[in-house]
């Protein structure tokens, strides 16, 4: 299973730059199935401060796997692959089916 977390966007404050909501994803995929988690994540504002011109993809994800864990998300997504592979539950009807 191969896991992308990417950084969707950002909201901050236009007075200083202050980063305040990260917007991201993360994305898994193991052959033919997938499974995606979209979410946010507030900020406050910290001891140290980077300038909003100078943020890295790399930097914002730090950030983001100090508030979220990182572990539980991946688990979640591969609990949807595996769901995928192994269904539980389906739906349809018994009748007309080629």
């Amino acid at each position: 299973m191969t896991t992308t977390w990417t950084i969707n966007n950002l909201d901050r404050e236009t007075a200083d730059g202050l980063v305040t909501t990260i917007h991201w994803g993360a994305t898994a995929v193991d052959g033919d199935f997938s499974a995606s988690i979209v979410n946010t994540q507030q900020l406050e504002r910290g001891e140290s401060f980077v300038d909003y011109a100078t943020l890295t993809e790399a930097t914002v994800l730090e950030w983001l796997w100090e508030k979220v864990d990182k572990e539980t998300v991946e688990a979640a997504l591969e609990a949807q692959i595996e769901a995928q592979r192994t269904p539980v539950k389906a739906s349809g009807l018994p009748w007309g089916q080629a």
